[in-house]
């Protein structure tokens, strides 16, 4: 049978871009939909934005810290419009390269969303269009909770984008990294900001250390975090919204001009697809894949958010040009989930690769042993500020195998990035202390830890 393209995306976010850009290289007739704005989740309402943020809200306490170093620095005011308008316009500036990455790479776009009729059909606008392959990159999108009496009131991770004006209150449910992460990100520019979590502590998933380390950071810099705490109802009134919660002592209700739902969670972006038509299956709200990315419907593939299986950007990019290898370069590769190294952007930053220590201990018992180190960088002594860094290894003893790196401090990600190699090329502890430190570094205690 003949088909109008060899390989038809549906999403243009990082995933079905990099897919559909690898497959066009090797002479697949390619095209893609995306309804939206060239570039998914990452660069229009995630990542991008985000670290541009952060980079915003850590100027106030460089301000003050210049102030050891000898430099008389008066911190003038902070204008969000013009912040929000240099970040969108970096946004926009990347939607750009975005289109005329795919137009040099002759992928043909389609500013529609794809829905489909059967397996090899989709509509797409008021056309339909054949593919012998199809790839499903539609990312997720967040969640709001509907159990939650005025949650109409709030706002998405997507939205805090667009506000027109800082909020000077600000309310966060939820301790996931995104939450964490803008909570830390408006309290460095100047709101005051309460996160209400329901467990002991943020950061569910990630070593204790780092949840425990960054929490009472957090808390130390100013920020409120109420927890064993949970939203009850949320009203509109004359001081603004009113968010009423329940936690170990009682109800209480925290004011704010915005309440943020940054950190509920996301879902994977399917409806309305007509996934139905097809022999694709869903499990857990997610599309199943096989190791190469395939689904049920053998001609069918899906990569990125939507299989909710390692929700990173770097992730779908590479699931999806392990894909195009595969089926259009003869190569047969299959995407590795061991070692993915990942970051919070929160201050202070975090960053870890591998096992927790609670995973390790788990899986080899006593044979575990971690190394563990906590200093205050010298950046902060001239300022006289008691920041801490902290460094963790865990070292399977039986092979002398390192088998999670954990950091927060300054450049965790940075750091923990070139970690990553290592252990992905399974590096020992005696490997890491047979490597000569860079001194003075906060880096090098990863090489010193004994």
């Amino acid at each position: 049978m003949s088909y109008d393209y060899d390989l038809f995306v549906i999403g243009a976010g990082s995933g079905g871009i990099a897919t559909a850009r690898r497959a066009a290289e090797y002479g697949a007739k390619v095209a893609i939909a995306e309804s939206g704005r060239l570039g998914g989740t990452c660069v229009n309402r995630g990542c991008v934005p985000k670290k541009l943020m952060v980079y915003a809200s850590h100027f106030p306490a460089q301000f003050e810290e210049s102030r050891g170093y000898g430099w008389s620095v008066t911190p003038g005011g902070f204008d969000w419009p013009t912040l929000m308008g240099a970040v969108n316009g970096e946004v926009d500036r990347l939607n750009g390269i975005y289109q005329t990455m795919l137009d040099k790479s002759k992928v043909e776009i389609f500013r529609h969303y794809a829905q489909f009729i059967d397996a090899h059909t989709l509509a797409v606008g008021d056309q339909k269009i054949t593919a012998e392959r199809i790839l499903i990159a539609v990312g997720g999108q967040p969640v709001k909770p509907s159990t939650i009496p005025g949650i109409e009131h709030t706002i998405t991770s997507d939205e805090i984008f667009h506000l027109p004006e800082q909020p000077k209150r600000i309310v966060i449910l939820g301790g996931g990294y995104i939450g964490c992460e803008f909570a830390c990100i408006l309290h460095g520019l100047g709101s005051d900001v309460t996160q209400i979590i329901r467990a002991d502590h943020i950061l569910r998933g990630f070593d204790q250390d780092i949840r425990t380390q960054i929490q009472n950071s957090m808390v130390e810099h100013g920020i409120k975090i109420l927890t064993q705490t949970k939203p009850v109802e949320i009203q509109a009134g004359e001081q603004g919204l009113m968010v009423k919660v329940e936690g170990p002592e009682g109800e209480e209700t925290v004011f704010a001009d915005v309440v943020g739902l940054a950190a509920t969670g996301r879902k994977p972006n399917l409806e309305n697809l007509g996934l139905e038509n097809t022999g694709v299956e869903v499990q857990n709200g997610a599309i199943a894949v096989n190791e190469f990315s395939q689904t049920a419907e053998p001609h069918i593939y899906a990569v990125g958010d939507c299989t909710d299986r390692i929700n990173l950007t770097p992730v779908a990019i590479q699931e999806g040009r392990c894909l195009a290898d595969s089926v259009f370069g003869g190569q047969s590769k299959l995407m590795s989930y061991e070692y993915v190294a990942s970051a919070v952007f929160t201050t202070p930053e975090a960053a870890t690769v591998g096992m927790t220590e609670a995973e390790a201990f788990a899986q080899y018992g006593e044979a575990v042993k971690v190394y563990r180190s906590q200093f205050r960088p010298m950046y902060y002594v001239l300022p006289g500020k008691t920041e801490k860094t902290l460094m963790k290894l865990i070292v399977n003893t039986e092979t002398d195998k390192v088998l999670g790196a954990h950091m927060v401090g300054d450049d965790a990600a940075e750091i923990i990035q070139g970690v990553a190699i290592a252990l992905k090329t399974g590096a020992t502890k005696a490997d890491f202390d047979a490597t000569v430190g860079i001194h003075p570094s906060a880096a090098e205690e990863f090489v010193t830890m004994r």
